[in-house]
């Protein structure tokens, strides 16, 4: 009979595979426990699809590390260097399960808002600053992780007394270089827990409309209404004048305006009106106006003020009312139509003798005719000048 050492590296490959097979029972399991639990629920989705992956992993090194610990065939020093590394895989496989945990925790809570329903305000400030929460929470999990594993080595252990000394200095040179970035992340949580912007918000920025898609610690992306993403900076929303539609409430006021003739009847457009949004399903039934808000430069201007839930919708109603009221301009009433009017005359040839003023008309009294002083002013400018001589020396004897 052979001897049997456990310390061996037989008996390594055994318990590896025994720890293997077991955590991904243990997977599996908790697997099944999870997914009834969110069946009887109610929960929409798979909750464990952030989760799975950094479960899994963590299980191996739970398991596996204790097997490679018991088993290791090697001598000290390779122990030591053994224990580093499981060391520092725990560390960093901890730090992703716990964030993943976080963000599983974060993203239920985020999930009992809904954003599909007209007033959802509250809602989008929530999920807005939940999301900023959970970045928040990444980042931090990182440094420490990063940090956690320099202080494994001696070599960094040894120096932490001198670097904690000229932390001061440290940070004073890492703010002024990073100075781009902190400044972003600052504003990131500054416009996530202020209220300027949420999730979901319709803005107006750089003359362009869109959505707010994302707020991340160093950037928002803009949804454009044509499908384009607009980038910016968290700095450019606390620097820069931007509109946002949705601040307060996502009901909007929206203006329809035409230039139209002089001869339009505004209580018949009224009337129009009323019939149109009677049936519009966009209408949220608020407020329906139109007014003549001038009439110069031969237009008579006609705003239609309506309203809508949210800003789609309203870009959408605004559409609509104005091709119905055109279609009804040029069905019911033509001549409201915008007209140019340029005004002709012809000039009338007259035959010589209707120019001919009479004899005994009044003759209009001018510089140079009309009286006895005006001829002889006009003689004088008229008439022939006497040339004078000059005198000679048998004149002046």
């Amino acid at each position: 009979m052979l001897p049997f050492s456990f310390h061996s590296w037989p008996t390594l490959v055994i318990a590896v595979v025994i720890a293997v097979i077991a955590a991904l029972v243990v997977a599996g399991l908790v697997t099944l426990v999870v997914r009834t639990i969110a069946r009887r629920r109610g929960w929409q989705g798979d909750p464990m699809r952030h989760v799975r992956m950094p479960f899994r992993v963590a299980l191996l090194v739970a398991l596996v590390g204790p097997a490679l610990v018991a088993t290791w065939p090697g001598d000290a020093a390779s122990a030591h260097a053994r224990n580093h590394v499981i060391l520092i895989v725990a560390i960093v496989v901890g730090a992703w399960l716990l964030g993943a945990v976080l963000g599983f925790v974060i993203g239920a809570a985020m999930g009992r808002y809904r954003t599909d329903v007209p007033d959802n305000r509250v809602a989008r400030r929530v999920i807005t600053q939940l999301a900023v929460i959970r970045r928040l929470i990444y980042v931090i999990l990182f440094v420490i992780a990063i940090g956690a594993v320099l202080l494994t080595f001696p070599g960094v252990q040894a120096v932490g007394t001198s670097v904690l000394a000229s932390a001061g200095v440290i940070s004073v040179v890492a703010g002024l270089a990073a100075q781009s970035t902190l400044s972003n992340l600052f504003a990131g949580m500054q416009l996530a827990f202020s209220g300027a912007i949420r999730v979901d918000d319709v803005v107006v920025v750089e003359q362009q409309w869109g959505r707010i898609e994302e707020i991340t610690l160093s950037y928002v992306v803009v949804h454009v209404w044509d499908d384009r993403r607009l980038v910016l900076p968290c700095t450019w929303f606390t620097q820069n004048p931007f509109e946002n539609w949705t601040r307060t409430s996502s009901e909007l006021l929206g203006a329809v305006e035409m230039d139209l003739d002089w001869r339009v009847s505004p209580a018949r457009m009224r009337d129009e009106l009323d019939a149109i949004l009677e049936t519009a399903t966009l209408w949220d039934g608020r407020v329906k106006v139109l007014q003549v808000t001038d009439a110069v430069g031969g237009f008579v201007h006609v705003r239609i003020l309506v309203t809508a839930k949210d800003a789609p919708s309203l870009f959408d109603l605004r559409c609509l009312v104005r091709e119905r009221m055109v279609e009804w301009l040029q069905r019911e009433t033509p001549e409201a139509l915008p007209t140019q009017r340029v005004e002709v005359e012809r000039e009338t040839v007259r035959p010589p003798s209707a120019g001919r003023r009479p004899a005994n008309a009044a003759q209009p009294q001018g510089l140079f005719s009309g009286s006895s002083e005006a001829e002889e002013r006009a003689h004088t400018f008229t008439g022939t000048m006497p040339v004078v001589q000059p005198p000679t020396p048998k004149d002046d004897a």
